[in-house]
């Protein structure tokens, strides 16, 4: 994994802050970038079908215009718009000065666990 690896996980604060800290201890910067989200469903609420098209869209691909996303995607521009401002507002995907879409990826993995709740 590089810098060209995006990690998405399910982590809570206490765990994400345990990460931080003992990367920052190790005198190393972190081997991959995160995105981190509280909970599995805080991460399908904002990770709909849609915005994962997008995402896949936007991978290895450069900044894109939002018609030429839709063009590549079959979608409606509006609806495109919708969702790739959602992903703008978490910080998933960047928007560059003359309003492209940017996603600096070229590959996304998916990292996380489930445990079972105490009774």
């Amino acid at each position: 994994m590089d810098e060209t690896t995006l990690t998405i996980g399910i982590d809570n604060m206490a765990g994400a802050k345990q990460r931080i800290l003992a990367t920052l201890r190790s005198g190393q910067s972190a081997a991959t970038p995160r995105y981190t989200f509280e909970s599995a469903e805080d991460m399908a609420r904002t990770l709909t079908p849609g915005r994962w098209g997008l995402i896949a869209a936007l991978t290895g691909a450069g900044p894109l215009g939002v018609r030429e996303l839709a063009r590549r995607v079959g979608r409606d521009v509006k609806g495109v718009h919708t969702d790739a401002q959602a992903l703008v507002l978490c910080g998933l995907v960047d928007k560059t000065r003359d309003g492209k879409l940017s996603f600096p990826y070229r590959h996304v993995k998916v990292q996380f666990e489930l445990h079972a709740r105490a009774a």
